[in-house]
């Protein structure tokens, strides 16, 4: 059964925290496979839904890694965050609902398993891990009704952190555009959530996957656990 959703991978960023002089998604693990490689290999498991990955910094070394992928072009990646990347997406993937991850997200292909069932469902979503919550990380916070109230990197007394894998419903689509419009050029897409959860009652529930492994790419300290993780 063809998915009643796309997927978006967000890989315009420079990620220069990690140092490389190509794109961050392109970083091999010690298995030998990127990190890319290894998230389009988990999305497979997923019910045949399209993929566009938004690319930017060094766009054509993606491309020719992936030449049968759909790519969409952010030309402003310099100068904009992730909020710009992820609003170009929703304005140009086809109608539906769309889960979309952060190009340097590594993880545990059975982390799908537990949204499968959700996916192109009514109920917008943001993963989570209580297991961690790093200091630079992008944390939350729910109301008395267990949706998401704070998402943000500076919340304060935090249930857990957010992964960088998340989805949004169809009715919640043209919500969640109408704030990303609004973001300034170097806001994250979470900005887009909490403004929209704050002024329209967007409800967004937490899905907690902390038993699987996951991790999002931003210093050496990273990639090297990663590779403790998944370099076989």
């Amino acid at each position: 059964m063809e998915a009643r959703y796309s997927v978006v991978v967000l890989a315009a960023g420079r990620g220069t925290r990690l140092g490389r002089p190509f794109p961050k998604p392109l970083t091999r693990l010690a298995n030998g496979h990127s990190i890319m490689q290894q998230q389009l290999s988990s999305l497979r498991a997923l019910a045949r839904p399209p993929v566009y990955i938004v690319v930017g910094f060094k766009k054509e070394l993606i491309m020719e890694d992936f030449p049968d992928e759909a790519f969409l072009y952010n030309p402003d990646f310099s100068e904009t965050n992730t909020s710009k990347s992820l609003l170009r997406a929703l304005e140009r993937v086809p109608p539906g609902g769309v889960l979309w991850l952060n190009g340097d997200v590594v993880f545990d292909p059975h982390l799908l398993d537990e949204l499968n069932s959700r996916l192109g469902g009514d109920e917008t979503l943001v993963c989570v891990n209580h297991a961690a919550v790093g200091e630079e990380e992008v944390k939350y916070t729910v109301d008395s009704e267990g949706w998401v109230r704070e998402l943000s990197k500076t919340v304060t007394k935090p249930l857990g952190e957010a992964v960088g894998i998340n989805y949004v419903a169809e009715r919640d689509r043209d919500m969640l555009v109408r704030h990303l419009e609004r973001c300034a050029d170097d806001d994250y897409f979470e900005r887009a959530i909490e403004t929209a959860i704050a002024e329209e009652s967007l409800r967004v529930r937490p899905v907690d996957i902390s038993q699987f492994a996951c991790i999002e790419l931003d210093v050496e300290d990273d990639l090297e656990r990663a590779n403790s993780l998944f370099g076989d």
